[in-house]
């Protein structure tokens, strides 16, 4: 059985990872939920200052404080960059990286530089008009205007990630990822639940910076919406159970 250590994406905690949890216990893992600074129930410790490196330095106090070995570092959404961080700095620590419809980022590039110009600019809009101008405000979860990322999510789920869902630290977003020159060797898996493996083969190998490092790596389908911990947890918990043994 492996040591699980599961990283939400953007505006979500520990709590998102429940279900999944729950199974991957119940298999008999030894699984550790993370919840980031300046998220979720630790959303009085959001600042100017939490960046990349905050939540890098996170998970990395997760499994050092822990005396976590042979980890299954899984990553989802926007996780990717300090996961991917994260496993860069105690690489002796890391049995796999799994992402969960995401991949690894290469040295240079921050989580803003995914989307286009005028995409970056509307997000840097929205941290400005937040209050505390610091801050990437909770989506509006509107299946209408967003039906693919979206998908089998009942209205229910997205109640509840409007609920529970916190403003994300915009460093996290904004700060570029800083890799070594000679990248860990540690397998990396990807569960990929709006593309499909052929689709991101496809744009990896027009060597599209975003995709490139995805090239080759193990690649599982889970086809639902962007979020499979809440429309499909049973089955991203097997996913993950198989991957890990």
């Amino acid at each position: 059985m492996a040591a699980i250590v599961l990283v939400p994406g953007f505006w979500f905690g520990a709590w998102a990872w429940e279900e999944v949890t729950r199974d991957l216990r119940d298999a008999g893992h030894d699984v550790h939920p993370v919840t980031l600074t300046g998220l979720a129930d630790r959303a009085a410790e959001a600042t100017a200052d939490v960046g990349l490196e905050t939540h890098i330095a996170d998970i990395v106090r997760v499994v050092e404080d822990g005396g976590l070995r042979d980890v299954v570092l899984v990553g989802h959404s926007g996780a990717n960059m300090p996961v991917t961080g994260a496993a860069d700095r105690i690489p002796e620590r890391i049995a796999r990286i799994v992402y969960v419809d995401s991949g690894p980022m290469p040295d240079g590039m921050a989580g803003i530089d995914f989307h286009e110009p005028q995409a970056q600019e509307e997000l840097r809009r929205q941290v400005a008009a937040d209050g505390e101008g610091h801050r990437i405000p909770v989506p509006a979860f509107d299946p209408a205007a967003d039906p693919v990322n979206l998908a089998d999510l009942t209205d229910a789920h997205l109640t509840r990630m409007r609920t529970l869902g916190t403003p994300q630290p915009f460093g996290t977003a904004a700060d570029p990822l800083k890799r070594p020159a000679v990248l860990p060797a540690a397998p990396r898996s990807v569960i990929m639940s709006t593309f499909t493996p052929e689709q991101v083969d496809m744009v990896a190998s027009t060597g599209n910076p975003v995709f490139a490092l995805m090239a080759g790596m193990d690649m599982h389908h889970l086809p639902t919406g962007h979020w499979p911990m809440f429309s499909r947890p049973g089955e991203l918990a097997a996913l993950l159970d198989k991957i890990a043994r």
